[in-house]
């Protein structure tokens, strides 16, 4: 399994835990991330995606509720929500990640670790969230600059 989608898998589970426990959950993710990896890459990575999603839960969150318009984020099971926000948190703050693939990651973490729906619930979250960020984009760049 490569690396990388090794990093995502514990970042989800510790959102997971953090979603759960709160805050109080960070004094044990080192330990988890220890006994989950020996791989100093892989250690680093979930440690920088989990705290970085954990720090900017509020507008992952923002971006996931405005994306999933007929759902509240509090009827999401913890793993389609961890899923979510660490996806969110990528597209929104990883620039050196292709969206297409967070969003396939996201995609193929659903199929591991949720339902039979999620997959595709995850998937049309992530697409929607995308748009609003690059519509977000697109109005934030000034007119002189939009009209070349």
């Amino acid at each position: 399994m490569d690396r990388r989608t090794i990093a995502r898998e514990l970042t989800m589970q510790a959102l997971c835990q953090l979603d759960v426990q709160g805050s109080e959950a960070e004094a044990t993710l080192r330990i988890f991330f220890n006994e989950n990896t020996d791989d100093p890459m892989v250690l680093k990575l979930a440690e920088k995606w989990t705290y970085g999603a954990w720090e900017k839960v509020r507008a992952c969150d923002d971006l996931i509720a405005s994306a999933a318009i007929r759902w509240k984020l509090s009827r999401l099971s913890h793993v389609d929500r961890a899923i979510l926000r660490m996806a969110a948190y990528q597209l929104r703050y990883c620039e050196d990640i292709p969206p297409k693939v967070v969003i396939n990651e996201g995609i193929e973490m659903a199929k591991k670790f949720s339902t039979e729906q999620s997959p595709r619930f995850v998937n049309g979250v992530l697409d929607a969230v995308l748009k609003h960020l690059k519509q977000a984009a697109v109005e934030t760049i000034p007119k002189e600059e939009a009209d070349q």
